[in-house]
């Protein structure tokens, strides 16, 4: 099934998607574009599967209705600190920053560092009355370098491990703050989906629900370690990881874990990303926003 946004085939968004994985070169990624015929420019379908984060922002980063900051976390266990972007709304009425407590959402990066599609999704979370804090685990290699490509090389390069151990230090800090109510969840992208899962599994009654997109799961030896409230978000054409749903959703029930997945029909790996026209699905996008939000008030403000 074609998504109405897309305009290449599945062929050229599986392309995308293996390079950016790492799965093939660039060179691959170019030589397999230029053999679709497409009757494009190797360019054009280029350019067309690139992200464009002009067409990602739903949230400006002057909103009057947010306030934002970059934040350096300690992490003695991982790389030393993480800098993340922290963003809190602003009351309505006074246009001052509010002094309510509010529950605290980790937003976790794709395998390409914080860029500025991972900062617009902590702005909307922030609309939505969550504090948000989006670490970057590129951090102590210089950070994302504003550049998808340059992004997935630095990835490859730094120790995993300890860039998890940032993950949690950031996650640990966010529930400590004084102007968070100590109930926090964690969402994540493909890399930050799995990382979400794997947060539930290192955090247990400290992370109150994780909502991981197209992430992989846990070790199934693991799974029973995990006390939050777990929503799981595939799309269908990501066969690979859509696959690993009814394992998880089985071990998910026998730990007596409240969970819910969802597979979108036609929806390939990173359809949530506006900012990657040929991937995006709005229409899976926006169900799966409306059920994350209304994951997230469950669990985080009871």
């Amino acid at each position: 099934m074609q998504s109405p946004q897309r305009k290449l085939p599945i062929e050229a968004v599986e392309l995308y998607n293996q390079f950016i994985h790492g799965e093939i070169s660039r060179r691959a990624f170019m030589e397999g574009v230029q053999r679709l015929s497409l009757g494009l420019t190797a360019a054009a379908i280029i350019e067309a599967l690139m992200p464009n984060y002009a067409l990602g922002q739903q949230v400006s980063r002057t909103d009057d209705r947010i306030k934002a900051s970059y934040e350096t976390v300690p992490s003695p266990k991982g790389n030393g600190g993480i800098k993340g972007y922290l963003v809190r709304p602003i009351s309505a009425d006074t246009r001052s920053e509010s002094v309510t407590k509010l529950p605290g959402i980790i937003v976790v990066h794709e395998n390409r560092g914080l860029n500025p599609h991972i900062e617009d999704i902590a702005r909307r979370l922030a609309l939505a009355n969550f504090m948000a804090f989006a670490p970057d685990g590129l951090t102590s290699l210089g950070g994302f370098p504003g550049d998808d490509y340059k992004g997935g090389q630095l990835f490859n390069k730094i120790d995993k491990t300890k860039m998890f151990e940032d993950m949690v230090a950031a996650a640990l800090w966010l529930k400590s703050r004084p102007d968070c109510t100590g109930k926090i969840g964690a969402i994540g992208f493909c890399y930050g989906g799995s990382t979400a899962n794997n947060l539930a599994v290192r955090l247990g009654p400290d992370l109150a629900a994780a909502v991981p997109f197209y992430g992989g799961p846990p070790p199934p030896d693991d799974i029973p370690k995990i006390k939050a409230a777990i929503l799981v978000q595939h799309g269908e054409l990501d066969k690979r990881l859509a696959a690993t749903w009814p394992a998880y959703d089985q071990a998910l029930t026998a730990a007596h874990v409240p969970h819910e997945g969802y597979i979108y029909p036609g929806a390939v790996h990173g359809f949530n990303c506006d900012a990657t026209p040929e991937r995006y699905d709005k229409a899976a996008a926006d169900l799966a926003w409306q059920r994350t939000i209304a994951w997230f008030n469950k669990y985080l403000r009871s």
